[in-house]
């Protein structure tokens, strides 16, 4: 097989391309040939050896995949099928990956492996964000931030599959017309405008029932100026770079909460959640609730740019 290695932490930059031996292939496992692969956020950091997890170099980048099933050992991924995996832990970035059962999905006829590669985590951070940790209902206020980007683009989409109303924030035109077409109700531009003045004009001063915050540092703070009264905070993750603090007592006056969000936990303490999650999101699929927001497709040789 071929895989992007990284021998030392760095930039995508730094890593190389280059032939390895197949991985082995133990009971249970399937060995996948990728079709597409996902470039997500964390990727970056774990190359630059950043991420929680920090790999032991030589390392293969690439959480997330989709393909077809060329052997295997798990009679639940016989050869053939075609899958999408999280992997367990990365590799994604290569020819071929190795599967297991609890994080591989058989796909539905009808998905291109692109839209598979662009599903699984992105729209799982959603879900769980949404559903299992803030528990949106039908009629409430959605601010999602950053919703041009990967999981803000699959929080707008989910949002509108839940009946709330959604309100995004994206930086520019062209991204705010991105949210646009995914179904967000009112976009912000926050290169221009403030969201919160925005998300209080556009409910009668009330606030988000819901906010989806994949940004942290000032957007954070600026959003416990615009939450509603039993409002929700899910923390999904910081690409500002600044972990925002929470102030005790405006929880408390304000009665709001503020709810963490890491999806990778529930692999680990309740992984059935997350096969019903993807069966769930699936089936939004199937019915043309959504299609993922594919921005660029680049091939396998230009991984360090796509990154």
């Amino acid at each position: 097989m071929f895989a992007w290695r990284g021998h030392a932490y760095g930039p995508p930059q730094s890593l190389v391309w280059e032939e390895v031996p197949d991985a082995p292939l133990s009971d249970g496992q399937a060995r996948v040939e990728v079709k597409a692969s996902a470039v997500n956020f964390p990727d970056v950091l774990y190359v630059a050896g950043t991420y929680q997890v920090k790999p032991t170099p030589p390392f293969v980048p690439g959480f997330e995949i989709a393909g077809v099933v060329t052997e295997s050992r798990a009679p639940e991924l016989p050869v053939g099928a075609r899958v999408a995996s999280t992997l367990d832990g990365s590799g994604g970035y290569a020819t071929s990956a190795v599967a297991a059962p609890f994080n591989t999905y058989v796909l539905p006829a009808a998905m291109p492996f692109e839209d598979a590669a662009a599903i699984t985590i992105v729209y799982q951070t959603g879900w769980f964000a949404l559903h299992r940790r803030a528990r949106i209902r039908e009629g409430e206020t959605l601010l999602v931030h950053a919703g041009a980007g990967g999981v803000g683009s699959a929080a707008i989409q989910l949002g509108k599959a839940a009946g709330a109303r959604v309100i995004a924030t994206a930086g520019g035109p062209a991204k705010c017309e991105v949210c646009k077409s995914l179904g967000a109700d009112i976009v912000v531009d926050y290169t221009k405008d403030d969201f919160v003045a925005v998300v209080k004009g556009a409910t009668q001063q009330r606030g988000a029932d819901v906010v989806f915050d994949p940004v942290g540092g000032d957007v954070f703070d600026k959003s416990t100026k615009c939450i509603a009264f039993e409002g929700r905070i899910v923390v999904v993750g910081f690409t500002s770079g600044r972990f925002p603090e929470v102030r005790a007592n405006h929880v408390l006056v304000k009665n709001y909460a503020v709810l963490g969000l890491h999806w990778g936990a529930y692999n680990l303490y309740d992984p059935g959640a997350i096969k019903e999650a993807q069966r769930a999101i699936y089936a939004l699929y199937d019915k043309g609730v959504f299609r993922p927001l594919v921005s660029e497709r680049l091939p396998m040789s230009e991984a360090p740019k796509a990154m």
